[in-house]
């Protein structure tokens, strides 16, 4: 299957987890795959493995409007466009409002909020032009909060309501904006959660499928979200969690 055969896909955040499962499944569909993340070792190893003659990496801290704008200049000047854009990179300290520092509060921000609008107002042109999409990644807790987590859940939540504001403003001239919002997902930020048998075992009660996503589970989705499969698709923050959300919150009983 070869649905983005000449497009040209950004993808934020691609040097491990989410990220790094994106940039392969566009790949792996023939997309010319532009990857960024601040971890610049990392991103050279996974660029390594893509096809060079369809990728690119770069260095970017998607918290600086300037960086983001120079990404998306390299990657029209590399390959003559953007199709989709993807805003995946994001962090997730934990603490309450009163636990939190304030330079992780803003950190969080700026990075999982901040840079999703930086790639979206920097690929806007290009994909006004190429009637091409946005795919987020937000995240269940942007649709409803997690214990712990206060400034993760506010910057999820601003990113289910921007890719409704994005979906509304464009939709009529021809770009959708959608986001996935997964559950807990196999990646470097989990690593410690998953190694918590006892919490684990708590989300698993909740957890009808009853296994931890892999990053190609979120792939698939974002790629089937870009894709003119979902042409009809458009403001759209979907669940991809193995049905947590369909839950109202009590126990199995």
């Amino acid at each position: 299957m070869h649905r983005f055969g000449n497009k040209t896909v950004i993808v934020t955040g691609a040097a491990s987890g989410i990220g790094r499962g994106v940039a392969e499944r566009f790949a792996s569909e023939g997309a010319n795959v532009v990857l960024c993340d601040i971890d610049e070792p990392r991103l050279q190893q996974v660029a390594a493995t893509l096809p060079a003659g369809r990728t690119l990496a770069r260095r970017c801290d998607v918290s600086d409007y300037a960086q983001v704008q120079a990404l998306v200049d390299a990657t029209v000047q590399r390959f003559g466009g953007v199709d989709v854009m993807v805003n995946n990179a994001g962090i997730a300290p934990e603490g309450s409002v009163e636990a939190v520092s304030i330079d992780d509060w803003h950190r969080t921000l700026n990075t999982d909020l901040t840079g999703v609008f930086h790639g979206c107002r920097a690929a806007m042109p290009h994909l006004l032009q190429s009637q091409g999409c946005i795919v987020n990644t937000a995240s269940v807790s942007g649709l409803r909060a997690d214990w712990n987590t206060a400034a993760y859940n506010a910057a999820k939540g601003g990113v289910v309501n921007l890719t409704r504001a994005i979906a509304l403003d464009y939709g009529s001239r021809g770009v959708r904006c959608n986001a996935v919002c997964p559950s807990l997902t196999r990646t470097g930020m989990t690593e410690d959660m998953l190694k918590d048998e006892e919490l684990v075992d708590e989300f698993m009660e909740r957890m009808p499928l009853g296994r931890v996503a892999e990053p190609a589970d979120i792939a698939g989705v974002v790629a089937f979200l870009a894709s003119m499969d979902a042409r009809f698709v458009n403001g759209v923050n979907l669940p991809v969690d193995g049905g947590v959300t369909a839950s109202n919150g009590q126990p199995p009983m």
